[in-house]
């Protein structure tokens, strides 16, 4: 009798423990959800601010006097004789021919120790045009004269291409040349003509060699051989050429390629 109520009690606890275990609320938790890591975007530096390369500017200082400055700060000379703009230092001075009112390079009093000077002699060393690379800028000298005031085994003309590409031609003392109708293919940008019409070709020879060369802007100067007086907007107005600009007596311009 007391094994069979052994019995029966441990089959109640059983029983009675099973209950309790499935009814326990001891289900199996879930894990806890992580939460998902934000990518933190990287804050991008501002970008520091380009400084703009200068521009190369052309001063026309009156006659057949040019003050070129390059972007990098080169300054070169052509013609030195009018106006009084010469306090920059020169790293070049281009001289067309040996008149006075072409090559008075004492003007140009200040300059860098490496400063060169290029002479019509120089320019036509051997009886031949000469080309002179510089680095920041190219020189070629080109065919100029008239008889029976400028030979043309003494007189040059040039053109200038800086290192940015922009050109500029400077006909020197001349009037129409065989060579002219070769310089388009150049696409030069910037070309100036004398037009006194007494020792040089006047306005309208100037203007036809101005549509030979077929430059970006055509610009007259050498207009007039008065001492004392280095431009006459009437008389370069009569240069009639395509593309025409006429820059006055101490007008500075900023280059471009057009």
């Amino acid at each position: 009798m007391m094994l069979k109520q052994l019995i029966k009690t441990g089959m109640i606890l059983g029983v009675a423990m099973s209950i309790s275990a499935c009814g326990s609320g001891a289900e199996k938790e879930e894990a806890p959800v992580q939460p998902e890591e934000t990518a933190v975007a990287e804050t991008a530096e501002p970008a520091a601010a380009e400084t703009p390369a200068a521009s190369d500017r052309l001063l026309y200082l009156g006659h057949a006097s040019l003050r070129i400055t390059t972007g990098d700060g080169k300054v070169l000379y052509v013609d030195p004789y009018a106006g009084n703009a010469y306090d920059a230092a020169a790293d070049l001075i281009l001289v067309t021919h040996d008149h006075y009112d072409h090559n008075n390079t004492d003007l140009v009093a200040n300059r860098n120790p490496d400063c060169q000077i290029i002479t019509a002699q120089d320019a036509l060393a051997g009886g031949v045009h000469q080309s002179f690379d510089l680095g920041y800028a190219k020189v070629e000298a080109v065919e100029a004269g008239n008889n029976p005031n400028h030979s043309t085994a003494e007189c040059v003309g040039y053109i200038i291409t800086l290192s940015d590409g922009i050109s500029i031609y400077v006909s020197g003392d001349t009037s129409r040349t065989e060579q002219m109708a070769s310089l388009a293919e150049k696409q030069i940008d910037y070309a100036f003509f004398c037009c006194d019409g007494q020792y040089n070709m006047g306005p309208a020879e100037a203007a036809e060699c101005a549509d030979l060369v077929g430059a970006k802007h055509s610009i007259p100067y050498h207009v007039i051989v008065q001492d004392g007086v280095y431009f006459d907007r009437s008389r370069a107005e009569q240069f009639a050429a395509s593309n025409r600009l006429i820059l006055e007596e101490g007008e500075e311009i900023e280059l471009a390629k057009s």
